[in-house]
């Protein structure tokens, strides 16, 4: 088994987009675009003896410098990576035995993994819950290596999937009644979508800062949002859905898609004509465009981690919900502690620096929207 840190964008993203798990966050676009915001990353590719890729991980590096920490110390994160077949314990064994020797070479504080890993399907209690017996080893796996569930969880841990290979008539017919009838009345009360693209980023980036402020949830500077949408727009891995009143913008999705799954990651909305119910419409046409792409999946990127109405997340899992998708409960984030103490001690630094930059996030997002 060969591992080869690849160096140039070569055809990275037809290397990867068959493995298992294959996600838009692991694709060449998402290394450059955290290029220019402080990431250095790195393209691993795990090859068998007949010249096959079998394995990959897109590994994100940042140097850091807080006070307390050894100057050239940084952290390591591959983001919904690695890809791999969960199930081939001796290519796990190998995977995991070089990202633990890369993070030790590159002189990490710790290593950060979150692989779309399911571990158990729909709600922990329910009649329905199933538990992956692949994704309960792997946990196990990573606990007698030394590894720890992350404290700090970039992704959604839990979500909910759209099943895309029925029809059209079959998959509303899945959907509650309630959800079924609201995409019907949005388009009655003249709801419309259009595709939109990179000249529509400015408002994208307004609408998703008056969300953001509205519903109390921190997001990044315009400069961010441009990099990343115009990357992925240029290069046909994502596309905003802009849902329009009497021609006036009211709301939006920006879907990802990549590997044949499809992401719904970012969505802004206004406060005028809610009682339209745009967002079923745009989440309906978002499914039927996915489709149309060729994916075989929908992701509605998130679901909470307790499923009672003490999650925050509780409300909107109950709109996603309607829609009557399968939960998807993962691994989640893990980390390899490379340096045990300068890890505890970046463990307590990190909240108070995150407490301190989300205060002020939201006061630059309220200005955005007045300047």
């Amino acid at each position: 088994m060969e591992l080869v840190d690849v160096k140039s964008s070569g055809d990275w993203n037809e290397k990867i987009e068959n493995l298992p798990g294959a996600h838009a966050l692991q694709t060449w676009q998402w290394g450059q675009v955290k290029s220019c915001f402080g990431w250095q990353p790195h393209h691993l590719l795990w090859r068998n003896e007949n010249g096959e890729v079998v394995a990959s991980a897109l590994v994100l590096q940042r140097r850091i410098d807080l006070a307390g920490l050894p100057v050239g110390m940084s952290v390591l994160y591959a983001p919904r990576g690695p890809l791999l077949d969960w199930s081939d314990t001796a290519l796990v064994k190998k995977v995991l035995d070089d990202l633990q020797s890369f993070a030790e070479q590159e002189k990490a504080i710790f290593l950060k993994i979150d692989p779309d890993l399911p571990i158990g399907y729909s709600i922990p209690g329910e009649e329905r819950d199933k538990l992956n017996p692949i994704g309960e080893a792997v946990k196990q796996s990573l606990k007698e290596r030394d590894w720890l569930i992350s404290e700090e969880q970039i992704q959604f841990k839990n979500t909910v999937v759209i099943d895309l290979n029925k029809d059209q008539d079959a998959m509303l017919m899945r959907m509650k009644s309630k959800t079924r009838y609201n995409i019907r009345l949005a388009e009655r009360r003249g709801v419309r979508v259009r595709v939109g693209g990179i000249e529509d980023i400015d408002l994208l980036y307004s609408m998703y800062a008056h969300t953001s402020v509205r519903d109390d949830f921190l997001i990044r500077g315009k400069e961010y949002y441009r990099a990343v949408w115009e990357r992925f727009f240029a290069d046909g891995l994502a596309e905003p859905l802009i849902a329009e009143v009497e021609g006036s913008p009211v709301g939006a999705v920006v879907i990802f898609h990549f590997g044949g799954r499809a992401w719904y990651i970012h969505g802004m909305s206004l406060d005028e004509h809610r009682e339209k119910m745009f967002n079923y419409r745009l989440q309906w046409e978002a499914m039927l465009h996915s489709k149309r792409a060729g994916c075989y999946e929908y992701d509605m990127w998130g679901a909470p981690d307790i499923f009672n109405a003490s999650d925050p997340l509780w409300g909107v899992y109950r709109f996603k919900d309607g829609f009557s998708g399968q939960v998807l409960r993962t691994l989640g984030a893990w980390d390899y502690p490379v340096r045990p103490i300068l890890y505890s001690l970046y463990t307590r630094i990190l909240p108070r620096i995150l407490g301190w930059m989300r205060q002020h996030g939201k006061k630059d997002t309220k200005r955005s929207l007045s300047a």
